[in-house]
């Protein structure tokens, strides 16, 4: 095992310096190449996976070229990249998947090879044919390759004649809504309907009842136009309690191929995916050999060169298994398979693009102890995983060592753009069992503290005490299946209202050491009981009151809190805040609390609780009984009522788009549409009224 500690200083091309650290252990390639690395490689992606592709391209000596839209101008990877060359707008329609503009970017910067991550153009069948033709090498597999498997209905066909099993379904050419229906009534319902070229969850509903089949298709395949160009979809047969089990696969030029063992990716929400592991449980060994054999048997049905992960849906009441895709690229999750086989695939990556042999043969990969990645998401899991955005006031990682990696493409001061996907960062964990790797997940959780937009750490925390999931008993539906033991968002305790009060009043007093509550108290009467009530509110706009109360006579203090309840009293209370580190101790009798504490614009940030202070309240708005108002920064994607129309309860009346998902908005109660404010194609910002309602 070799180890490594990259630190670096680089001046930027608008002249600031900046520093950079990680730490990450990996096993070096156990085959000499016997072709050279490349000297300098552009990535045309942003984020994490930019900074992540830099790390193996500076450790390995090759120069490395950044692409940047206007939003990015001081990203992370912008500033980690030797060059760095802005393509175009925020939108990534006129930037990152402007594929002339990085192409000339890769030629005037003398680039040999593009590395396209994943997301943006990596998956894109004519980048990759532009790239070759250009003259350049491009870090993926042939065009072919992914124009085969970037079909859902085309790799069914090759799959079965490669003897993949696939699942029952439709894959034909006829897309018209009556023949869709019919093959749906055919397969029988449940039934999911997903765009052909599709990925990410994008252009995917599940379909329950007859009823919903039309407009889950055209909400599909608005979504699938919008981010693949394509509105083509196949329909599936939807299995009620499945695992989502997916395989990495690993090819060269000279004909080899191996699996680098499975990934269990089923703990999933609006089919994406929020907490990965490998290897996947429960499996026998036999299992595993056979998913690993179909995984090769399907990237050499395409002649496949490079990394690529093959997944399947696996039944959890029978273990026979179904070929669902072939993602065409490196996977986000990626880091758990690196865990578990001591490798690095990007330095695979470029070895196999530089035409070099795969560096391991199948009988010299192993797998070696657990490992787990949760994806950190400006996201509200409590308003159904609504995406955030905002300035990062605060953000404190898990300390680096050999068996906690941290995947980010942020710092502290950055902000989570609506224009972009609101995943923060990658938090990677392994042990040498799934049971100290899930110890080590749960306390590095623990250390993960962001301030600024919501995010889903405690939602997380959720997820990895949950007794189900420590059992491994997992499937694409666990989420939905345990929503009532599951906790959506920090809970507010007693002591969070308490080092609140504390937290305001050492942060206003004049003095900057350690002071009592009751020093910043306005007028008072001599050996009477002095009160101060605040009032602060939650990020979902739940009203919390706190009252301190002291008695001189007594010496003691008494903090009252409703929601929740509770009646403490205390000879002893002090609270210490250091704007250096912005860590506030309070210490209530013997009780010492330490924890982040960050106040802007009239908001507290206790992460990973959020509170206004008195007649502020979070503004993420939802539907009310009269109005339904925009819940994040979006663009009206599709109107479905006029003035004058009367409503359901539940049904769709609008369609937003945010950070590349669709929305769809239900009228909250009967009613008569009274006004609608904005049109089809309007950017909106957070908590504008869209609909307005009557009684009938």
């Amino acid at each position: 095992m070799f180890s490594m500690l990259y630190i670096s200083s680089r001046m930027t091309m608008t002249g600031r310096v900046v520093s950079s650290r990680w730490r990450m252990s990996y096993r070096a390639a156990s085959t000499t190449p016997t072709h050279p690395h490349f000297n300098k490689i552009l990535i045309a992606n942003r984020g994490e996976i930019a900074c992540r592709i830099m790390r193996t391209a500076k450790r390995l000596g090759v120069k490395t070229v950044a692409v940047y839209s206007s939003a990015d101008a001081s990203a992370m990877h912008v500033q980690m990249a030797d060059e760095a060359y802005h393509i175009g707008p925020a939108p990534s329609s006129e930037s990152y998947l402007n594929a002339n503009r990085i192409l000339d970017v890769a030629h005037k910067s003398g680039a040999q090879a593009i590395h396209p991550g994943y997301g943006f153009l990596s998956e894109n069948a004519a980048f990759a044919t532009q790239v070759t033709e250009s003259g350049l090498v491009f870090i993926g597999p042939p065009a072919q390759a992914i124009l085969s498997m970037g079909s859902k209905s085309e790799s069914k066909k090759i799959m079965q004649d490669a003897s993949v099993p696939v699942v029952p379904g439709y894959h034909g050419e006829e897309q018209s809504v009556e023949r869709l229906q019919a093959e749906a009534e055919r397969i029988g319902y449940p039934v999911l309907i997903k765009a052909v070229k599709g990925g990410g969850g994008k252009g995917m509903r599940i379909v329950e009842t007859p009823q919903d089949f039309k407009d889950m298709l055209e909400s599909a395949k608005r979504e699938a136009t919008k981010s693949f160009g394509d509105d083509t979809v196949l329909v599936e047969k939807y299995l009620t309690r499945p695992r989502h089990v997916e395989v990495q696969v690993f090819a060269d030029t000279h004909g080899n191929a191996v699996y680098l063992f499975e990934r269990d990716c089923s703990v999933q929400r609006r089919h994406q995916k929020v907490l990965e592991e490998a290897p996947a449980p429960g499996l026998s060994p036999e299992l595993r050999a056979s998913l690993g054999a179909k995984a090769v048997a399907a990237a050499k049905a395409v002649n496949y060169v490079g990394a690529g992960t093959v997944e399947f849906i696996l039944d959890t009441l029978d273990d026979r298994f179904y070929f669902m895709e072939m993602n065409t690229r490196l996977q986000v999750e990626h880091p758990v398979t690196e865990m578990i086989t001591n490798t690095d695939l990007v330095e695979w990556q470029l070895l196999v693009a530089s035409g070099n042999p795969l560096p391991k043969t199948q009988s010299s990969l192993e797998i070696s102890g657990h490992a787990f990645e949760a994806r950190i998401y400006a996201e509200n899991p409590a308003k159904g995983f609504l995406p955030d955005t905002g300035k990062l006031f605060y953000m404190k990682m898990p300390d680096a060592a050999p068996n906690v990696r941290v995947e980010t493409g942020v710092r502290q001061g950055d902000d989570v753009s609506v224009y972009y996907d609101p995943m923060i960062s990658k938090l990677v964990v392994s042990g040498p069992n799934r049971t100290e790797a899930l110890r080590t997940l749960r306390n590095a959780l623990n250390d993960f503290h962001v301030a600024g937009p919501t995010t889903n750490i405690p939602f997380l925390t959720s997820l990895a005490t949950h007794p189900s999931f420590i059992s491994g008993d997992i499937s694409t539906s666990f989420i939905a299946d345990h929503a009532d033991t599951l906790s959506l968002s920090a809970p507010i305790t007693h002591e969070t209202l308490a080092q609140a009060a504390m937290g305001l009043v050492s942060t206003c007093s004049k003095t900057p050491t350690e002071t009592t509550p009751w020093t910043t108290l306005p007028s008072f009467r001599l050996n009477h009981p002095q009160t101060r009530t605040l009032t602060l509110h939650d990020q979902n706009s739940t009203p919390h009151k706190v009252t301190v109360t002291t008695d001189p006579q007594t010496q003691t203090h008494t903090l009252t809190t409703k929601t929740p309840t509770s009646t403490r009293t205390f000879s002893s209370v002090t609270a210490h805040y250091n704007p250096t580190t912005q860590i506030l101790t309070t210490t209530l009798d013997s009780t010492r609390l330490t924890t982040p504490f960050i106040q802007t614009d009239q908001t507290l940030h206790l992460p990973p609780i959020t509170l206004s202070i008195p007649t502020i309240t979070h503004t993420h708005a939802e539907t009310s009984a009269n109005t339904i108002k925009t819940p994040m920064p979006c663009k009206i994607s599709a109107i479905h009522v006029v003035k004058g129309d009367t409503v359901k309860k539940g049904q769709v009346v609008l369609v937003l788009e945010a950070m590349k998902m669709e929305h769809v908005v239900r009228a909250p109660g009967d009613g008569i549409v009274k006004r609608v404010f904005g049109v089809v194609g309007d950017v909106v910002p957070e908590g504008r009224v869209l609909v307005e309602f009557g009684q009938v």
